[in-house]
């Protein structure tokens, strides 16, 4: 197998619509050689704990509603032709994703990280979730079989946020700048939101360069 590592944010549109694409191709090459594992960088690393009334946090971002508008229609044009639901209008509040990523991070653990990181994008771009809450959170992990009382306990303590905060900083301190970011193999960078083809088309060159 080949590692795939995905660094993304649960609150990132185009890392939502990449997962969506990487999704398809996986589904039409369903002997793909890859080993997904999701790797955590913050959008917004100085986020409050309880996070921002969304309306705020886009106007302070984009400069006001034409700068949100230019912003967010290329994202709802590509959601589109991705065939991907978004609901946009029904998110309140931007999170603080820390709580976020040590969630997938424990779910990897258990076999569970691309049913969590399915879970968190459904939760916040689908159902308008607060998906920085610990109780949002818990419930989330209980619905991809994790133990919810652990959870818990784990999420109302600091176990492993300096691990996320410092797995964020070697992402920067490499280089990188946005996400979603995928590196194959642990040194072949893919940056953005690519096209289904584009992933079928490294699925095959990888195959044929395992038959040659």
């Amino acid at each position: 197998m080949i590692p795939l590592e995905i660094w993304s944010d649960p609150i990132c549109p185009w890392c939502y619509i990449g997962k969506a694409r990487l999704d398809r191709a996986l589904e039409s090459r369903p002997d793909h050689p890859f080993d997904i594992r999701w790797r955590p960088f913050q959008l917004n690393p100085d986020m409050p704990a309880g996070g921002m009334d969304r309306e705020e946090y886009l106007s302070l971002k984009f400069g006001g509603t034409e700068g949100v508008l230019d912003a967010y229609r290329p994202v709802i044009a590509a959601a589109e032709e991705t065939g991907l639901a978004l609901d946009l209008s029904g998110i309140a509040r931007v999170p603080n994703t820390l709580g976020a990523h040590r969630l997938i991070h424990w779910a990897g653990l258990e076999g569970r990280q691309a049913a969590m990181v399915a879970a968190l994008f459904r939760a916040y771009f689908r159902e308008g979730r607060d998906i920085g809450a610990h109780a949002t959170l818990a419930e989330l992990a209980e619905g991809c079989g994790m133990d919810r009382a652990m959870v818990e306990r784990l999420l109302a303590s600091d176990a492993d946020a300096g691990a996320i905060r410092e797995a964020d900083r070697d992402a920067r301190a490499r280089g990188m700048t946005g996400v979603p970011c995928f590196i194959l193999g642990g040194e072949y960078a893919i940056a953005g939101a690519q096209p289904v083809s584009l992933w079928q088309e490294v699925i095959d060159d990888l195959a044929q360069a395992g038959r040659a």
